[in-house]
């Protein structure tokens, strides 16, 4: 019974079946008529029961092959709707992407991004889910999601060589202040000494660049507020309690009683390099693809408006 279900031979039967003839259904199948008569004489020893009736002119069904007759007319369907499928995919008519990210770039670069490919690619499903950097790693392992948005600095755990690692952009780390501060753009860090400090809580990476920054300054850095969010720091520096060291993107749209401050190139304050990433060994299908393109031309965008360097 293994060759029951064989597509080829089924297929032929079909064929013959509409076409009423051997000869006509070998035809349609592509194939001579002493190869499809063999095929059809050996289905019908592994099922052990006839599935033709030869007549003098054509064939007719028996009542198994009519049931045989039924399923590969299905299958048939279900193949052609395959092959559609697969047509659509290489076509970008449709498809699904699960992409993993984290706030400051779901916020900033990426909202960009979604908006200009839903309206050139509205039949693409995206589905996002918003992590913290180790989860991405392990979201990306376990297939929960085919690409990710990820930052890493120059002291940051290098991710696995199972991940390829494609440049977006570079985020600039700046200085926020209050909107009526006297501080102004190409500032250094040795002239904040004596400045008050808001960070990030929870040793956040963020906190390790002012950290690191100060060291190489030659000063520790007065901590007056830890904050659990980019807002709340927002709202601290707003209120004049300090001034603080963030991610560019992480204030895209900051408030207006705030304002960004760039520092002195001859500083090298850390920036953060935001990737995508996914595992080695995945191909990107179509779909893949077309969102990265879309991510790569906001970063290209959200550059030509100064806010983050293009690599």
């Amino acid at each position: 019974m293994s060759d029951l279900f064989d597509a080829a031979t089924l297929s032929l039967l079909l064929d013959v079946v509409d076409a009423g003839s051997i000869t006509s259904g070998a035809e349609r199948a592509n194939m001579t008529v002493s190869a499809a008569s063999q095929r059809i004489t050996k289905l019908e020893k592994s099922i052990g029961q006839p599935v033709l009736v030869r007549l003098p002119r054509g064939v007719q069904v028996t009542e198994a092959g009519a049931v045989l007759v039924e399923r590969a007319r299905l299958f048939r369907r279900e193949m052609r709707a395959a092959r559609g499928d697969l047509e659509a995919l290489r076509g970008l008519e449709r498809g699904t992407v699960r992409l993993g990210s984290f706030p400051t770039v779901s916020a900033s670069l990426l909202s960009d991004a979604l908006k200009s490919f839903h309206h050139s690619q509205p039949s693409i499903t995206v589905q996002v889910r918003s992590a913290l950097r180790p989860r991405l790693v392990e979201m990306l392992h376990s297939s929960e999601v085919e690409l990710a948005l990820m930052w890493s600095y120059a002291w940051t755990e290098a991710a696995e060589q199972s991940l390829s690692l494609v440049p977006v952009a570079t985020d600039r780390t700046v200085l926020l202040v209050a909107a009526d501060s006297e501080i102004e753009d190409n500032v250094t860090v040795r002239s904040l000494r004596s400045a008050q400090w808001i960070i990030r809580n929870d040793r956040h990476p963020a906190s390790e660049v002012l950290f690191r920054a100060c060291a190489a300054a030659r000063f520790e850095p007065r901590v007056v507020y830890e904050a659990h969010d980019y807002q709340e720091i927002e709202a601290m520096v707003a209120a004049g309690v300090g001034i603080a060291m963030v991610p560019e993107l992480a204030i895209a749209h900051h408030r207006p009683d705030v304002r960004m401050v760039r520092f002195a190139g001859r500083d090298e304050v850390p920036s953060r390099s935001i990737t995508i990433a996914s595992l080695a060994r995945r191909q990107y299908t179509p779909a893949m693809y077309a969102i990265s393109r879309a991510i790569h031309d906001a970063a290209r965008s959200i550059a030509q408006r100064g806010q983050v360097q293009r690599v």
